[in-house]
C-alpha cells in the first residue's frame, strides 16, 4: 500500500481552537471559548445546546456565515476562517446545503424555481439548473408539485422543498438549523426520517437543536454549553445521560 493509500481521509470539517468574542459595551462575551471539533464524511452529528449556549454561533462559523475571532476552520481542506464575504459566499454555494426552520421559501417562485436558485447563483445553465432542481424533488418525492407555490403546501411538504434546494447542488455538507422547530410531532418525524435516511444514502448532515429528544435522532452527539464542548460522543452514550 502506498504512503497515499494509506493515509487517513482528512475530515471534512476540522475546527481547532475557535474563539468567537462579542463585545456588548464594556462586557466580552465568549460565545464560542475554545472549541475543537473534528466532523468526518457520512457522519450525521448534532450540534445541542440551550438559548445563548454558543451553538448558533458555532452553526454560523460551520456554515461559513461568519468567521472566528481567533482559531482554524478548514472545510475540505480549505482555510475558511479568514476568508473574505465574497470567498465565503462562494464556499458556501459550493459546498453547503442550508436548511431552515422557517424554510425560506420565496413566496413569489414556484417550487422548481426555488429549488433552482442555488443553481442559478452557481452559474449553471437553464437546461442544467431544471433537470437538477427536478431531480432534486423527485427526491423529496414532490416533482409533480414543482408548478405549485410554497403557499399551496403543507408545512411539512415545504420543509421537504427546503431540503430539496439543499440537496440540488450535491453539497459536502447539510446545515440544518432547528429543521423541525416550525413542524407538529408528527410532520417533525416525517422530515428527521427523510434526513435520516438521506444520511444513510451518504449524505454528511450536521443538525443543530436545542431539544434533546431531537439530538439523539442522529448519530453523534455534541453538546454546547458556556461557549465549550462538554460532550461528544455516540447518541446511545448521549441518551444514557440523559
Amino acid at each position: 500500500m502506498t504512503e497515499a493509500a494509506g493515509k487517513e481521509k482528512e475530515p471534512l470539517i476540522s475546527l481547532r481552537g475557535i474563539h468567537k468574542i462579542y463585545y456588548m459595551g464594556d462586557e466580552e462575551v465568549r460565545a464560542n471559548d475554545g472549541i475543537d471539533l473534528e466532523i468526518r464524511e457520512g457522519e450525521f452529528v448534532a450540534i445541542v445546546g440551550k438559548s445563548g449556549s454558543g451553538k448558533s454561533t458555532l452553526m454560523n462559523i460551520i456554515g461559513a456565515l461568519d468567521v472566528p475571532t481567533d482559531g482554524e476552520y478548514c472545510l475540505g481542506g480549505q482555510d475558511v476562517s479568514d476568508m473574505t464575504d465574497n470567498e465565503l459566499a462562494e464556499i458556501r454555494n459550493r459546498m453547503i446545503g442550508f436548511v431552515f426552520q422557517q424554510y425560506n421559501l420565496l413566496p413569489k417562485l414556484n417550487l422548481l424555481e426555488n429549488v433552482e436558485l442555488p443553481l442559478l447563483y452557481a452559474g449553471l445553465d437553464a437546461k442544467e439548473r431544471r433537470e437538477k432542481a427536478l431531480a432534486s424533488l423527485e427526491r423529496v418525492g414532490l416533482k409533480e408539485k414543482w408548478r405549485n407555490y410554497p403557499n399551496q403546501l403543507s408545512g411539512g411538504q415545504q420543509q421537504r422543498v427546503s431540503i430539496a434546494r439543499a440537496l440540488a447542488g450535491n453539497p459536502s455538507l447539510i446545515l440544518a438549523d432547528e429543521p423541525t422547530g416550525a413542524l407538529d410531532s408528527k410532520t417533525g418525524r416525517e422530515v428527521l426520517d427523510f434526513l435520516k435516511k438521506l444520511n444513510e444514502d451518504g449524505n454528511t448532515i450536521v443538525m443543530i437543536t436545542h431539544d434533546n429528544a431531537i439530538a439523539v435522532e442522529a448519530r453523534r452527539v455534541v453538546r454546547i454549553h458556556d461557549g465549550q464542548i462538554n460532550f461528544d460522543g455516540d447518541v446511545k452514550d448521549y441518551a444514557a445521560i440523559l
